[in-house]
């Protein structure tokens, strides 16, 4: 194949066949001494000359330099043939041996080696080609003639009979010169379609290196997640065996305090019942005297005076002072827990909510601020604020905290209204007309609810959510430096609803909308 294509490059592209004498113009395109001789010989009358190649004029008819150098390397190409494997075509006329071909006659419709070659007419009826076994695909198969010719209009390859007939009024053009005007299109295209690739592959590229990212980042995620999850049930377990321990200790002391007080109440019940006998006893006798005569009479016939009820009471007083199970212990465990969620918040989230406050400053004068700093309320009031450059013209608040790294989170309470916006936007945000609310411009982000209608926006892009939100709280969550921005409805379970991914240049404010009713900034 290699051969073959150097071989290709050897031919005259006037005559398309392989250099006879090779001639070079100034510009340095080669040509046959024969056939640039007649092309000049057809623009002697037109008084300027040109390259057939690339069109370079001359004034005077251009010298014919000789090109030895190609002249030499043709005549060593030539004198190699290439292999049967190369082309797969033997000479038709060499019929002792099979000799490889390296032309074939279009005309002759036969193939040629390279001595059959040097002997065949070189007359313009015989065209010359790479070897081919099909030559009938190249001649027309209404006129059996040769294929000489391209009509554009009905992008065909027609023969001369063709020409003049079904095609007469076509604009035609010689094949050579349909195949040279073609390769040129067709450069183009490659060109386009290389610089299309570039730039697909630039985008692969890109687009890989940020799946690596994301890989990465999950994978960082999951061991973070892993580690906190582990940590939380070791805490838990600890927490468990204490609060257990704890019980049992105390059930334990609470156990021998009873038994033994049993114990006692066991041995006063035998003796209160020997006692009982005993009387019964005496109440059985006839014999007055015996009764009389009886000692500890008088404290066996009046068990209400003496110490009975002293003794009681002091049974009392000791059932009393045993210890019941400690409830407070169950109350520390659940504020242990609350410690371990808390810990749990800071190993997610880096900074506390709770300073997030919004900026009288900034809110505009039909917004109503809580002397709190949480709730901002419509209003049909002007509130009569000094009009400054940090105050909004419409319905808007921010933040008086602003955020520049670390994970974030708070949530939004929305009452009685169905025109509102929460998100966060970057100090430079514009305070006046309507490119100054959150989502409309480059520097803000927001979730948006209008009439029953919910989406999202940034940059004056809205994207509208699929589903409606039912709850009246929605979650934000910042992750300044991945370039996060995520909104969630506070449902059970929480709910997705979208995630803005940006590269973060300024500071951030919390910022919220409202057009009748309020909205709260909550957290837990």
């Amino acid at each position: 194949m290699a051969f073959a294509a150097v071989r290709g490059d050897l031919d005259c592209s006037i005559c398309l066949i392989t250099y006879t004498d090779p001639v070079m113009l100034r510009c340095g395109h080669n040509f046959c001494r024969l056939c640039i001789g007649r092309v000049l010989d057809t623009q002697d009358g037109a008084g300027v000359y040109s390259c057939p190649e690339c069109r370079e004029e001359y004034q005077e008819r251009p010298a014919l330099m000789r090109d030895i150098a190609l002249r030499n390397l043709m005549e060593n190409i030539l004198l190699t043939p290439p292999t049967p494997t190369e082309t797969g075509i033997c000479c038709t006329y060499c019929v002792d041996s099979a000799v490889p071909a390296v032309r074939s006659c279009l005309h002759c419709e036969a193939s040629l080696c390279d001595k059959h070659l040097r002997a065949h007419s070189k007359s313009p009826e015989h065209v010359l080609s790479e070897p081919g076994t099909s030559l009938e695909k190249r001649k027309c198969s209404v006129h059996k003639k040769m294929l000489e010719y391209y009509c554009p209009e009905d992008a065909a390859c027609i023969c001369v009979y063709c020409a003049a007939g079904e095609h007469r009024g076509h604009r035609v053009e010689m094949l050579h010169e349909a195949f040279r005007n073609n390769k040129k299109k067709l450069r183009n295209v490659l060109q386009k379609l290389m610089t299309k690739r570039e730039k697909t592959e630039e985008r692969v590229q890109r687009v890989e290196e940020r799946w690596r990212k994301a890989q990465e980042k999950a994978a960082r995620e999951a061991e973070r997640v892993t580690a906190l999850f582990t940590d939380i049930r070791r805490q838990l377990d600890d927490l468990e065996k204490r609060v257990l321990s704890e019980i049992s200790r105390q059930e334990e002391r609470e156990s021998l305090s009873l038994s033994a007080l049993i114990h006692q109440l066991e041995l006063k019940k035998d003796e209160l019942s020997r006692k009982m006998r005993h009387i019964e006893e005496l109440c059985k006798m006839a014999d007055p005297l015996t009764v009389l005569q009886e000692p500890d009479t008088g404290d066996l016939c009046d068990p209400e005076e003496g110490g009975g009820d002293e003794d009681t009471g002091g049974h009392d007083r000791q059932l009393h002072d045993v210890d019941d199970l400690d409830v407070a212990v169950i109350s520390d465990t659940f504020r242990t827990l609350c410690d371990i969620i808390s810990g749990i918040r800071s190993g997610i989230y880096e900074e506390d909510p709770t300073a997030i406050l919004l900026d009288v400053n900034t809110a505009a004068n039909n917004l109503l601020i809580s002397d709190d700093l949480k709730t901002a309320t419509w209003i049909n009031k002007n509130q009569n604020r000094p009009e400054t450059s940090e105050r909004f013209q419409y319905y808007q608040v921010m933040s008086s905290r602003r955020f520049s790294s670390g994970r974030h989170y708070w949530d939004v309470e929305i009452s009685s209204t169905r025109y509102w916006r929460v998100g966060m936007c970057y100090s430079s945000i514009d305070r006046r007309g309507g490119q100054s609310y959150i989502g409309y411009n480059n520097k803000s982000w927001s979730l948006r609810r209008y009439n029953s209608k919910y989406s999202v926006m940034h940059d004056n892009k809205e994207v509208l959510l699929p589903d409606s939100i039912f709850s009246d709280r929605v979650r934000i969550c910042l992750d300044y430096k991945a370039g996060q921005l995520s909104f969630y409805e506070l449902c059970d379970p929480i709910r997705h609803l979208h995630t803005f991914t940006a590269t973060f240049t300024e500071p951030l404010h919390a910022a919220v909308s409202v057009n009748e009713g309020h909205i709260s900034i909550k957290w837990e």
